[in-house]
């Protein structure tokens, strides 16, 4: 779990570093900025494929998990179904982050940075950190259940309900968990 953790972490990561690298590159001029700001036919084009990109990608990777392909995946294929839809998920929001950072120095049009930063935000929602994933995934790193079993998603349900009142009304485990209602009989103290 450790190291697909540490591979999406890498997948989060990169991005926002190259997209960094590029902001740097276009405003200390190293590349030219502002090339294409002539071609108004194709900036219009552009912005309207990238702002149906953002809008659709955006609630579909944040949702990703919840459909019922990608729950059936995790159970089959453990692990490696972890990576594959984290990887999924994140180049869903990563690939129009950078995609939206180079149009923006393109054509200088804000709406492709502002596309940028809301990508940006919403990664934040998917962080891949240990717990998400697990959590997420419904996968535990494999460490054993307190009966040596292995952990599944439902361990943490009771599997006898012993807080169902008894015919009196007193929980059986009530007070101090003696099973007659929490009232200490002749024997206990």
């Amino acid at each position: 779990m450790q190291l697909i953790q540490r591979k999406l972490l890498l997948q989060f990561w990169l991005p926002i570093v190259i997209c960094l690298v590029l902001i740097v590159l276009y405003e200390n001029e190293v590349l030219e900025p502002a090339v294409w700001q002539g071609f108004k036919v194709n900036e219009y084009y552009a912005a309207i494929v990238m702002e149906l990109v953002t809008i659709c990608l955006i609630p579909l990777s944040l949702r990703l998990f919840k459909f019922g392909f990608v729950k059936r995946s995790f159970t089959a294929n453990g692990p490696d179904a972890l990576l594959r839809w984290g990887t999924v998920r994140m180049d869903m929001l990563t690939v129009p982050m950078m995609v939206n950072t180079f149009l923006y120095y393109q054509f200088m049009n804000v709406a492709f940075g502002y596309m940028g930063i809301i990508l940006l935000l919403c990664m934040m929602f998917v962080y891949p950190s240990r717990r998400r994933c697990e959590d997420e995934s419904g996968l535990s790193d494999g460490k054993p259940t307190k009966d040596g079993s292995k952990p599944t998603k439902d361990d943490s349900k009771p599997t006898k309900d012993d807080s169902k009142p008894t015919k009196d009304g007193n929980s059986p485990t009530k007070g101090n968990g003696n099973p007659t209602g929490g009232k200490p009989t002749a024997g206990q103290k």
